[in-house]
């Protein structure tokens, strides 16, 4: 398995895509509810091909994530080639930028001396999919971009 099983929660959204999934291995609902019984590890195979479809299809979509601790706030653009971060550092440990306080302080002082902000490029490694997959495994989440394209106009770059 190249990523992780999806969750109950997520099988059950995508229970339909699962019914055509398995339709495309030629498994009836019948043969699937023998497989769990009496195969049951050809089942977990079928479960675990299905999860890397979707986390590839998905992965594959991705374009902006983002990684919010305590401190700090790590916005990464995947374009096709490589990764571009904006990092900000809040230095005043006394704050926390994921409570409302802390955010209202962060969006206060943004060009103070209490944050710092920096930017980098990396390239993907072999499977760039992996590599969205791993920071989402990290905590990062999939977003819309609109923090990173913030601070990329403030940055002006």
């Amino acid at each position: 398995m190249k990523y992780s099983r999806l969750t109950k929660e997520q099988f059950e959204e995508l229970h339909q895509e699962f019914i055509n999934f398995l339709a495309t291995q030629t498994i009836t609902a019948e043969e699937w509810e023998d497989l769990k019984v009496n195969k049951p590890e050809v089942a977990e195979q079928e479960l675990d091909v299905f999860s890397d479809l979707i986390w590839q299809g998905v992965l594959s979509k991705v374009s902006y994530l983002e990684h919010i601790s305590p401190q700090q706030m790590h916005l990464f653009h995947c374009t096709e080639k490589q990764m571009r971060l904006i990092a900000l550092k809040i230095k005043n440990t006394d704050i926390d930028i994921t409570t409302k306080e802390g955010y209202a302080w962060f969006k206060d002082n943004l060009l103070s001396d209490d944050v710092e902000m920096f930017t980098a490029v990396k390239d993907y490694s072999e499977d760039k999919g992996l590599d969205k997959f791993k920071l989402i495994q990290e905590g990062a989440n999939i977003t819309k971009g609109d923090l990173y394209n913030y601070f990329e106009n403030l940055l002006g770059s």
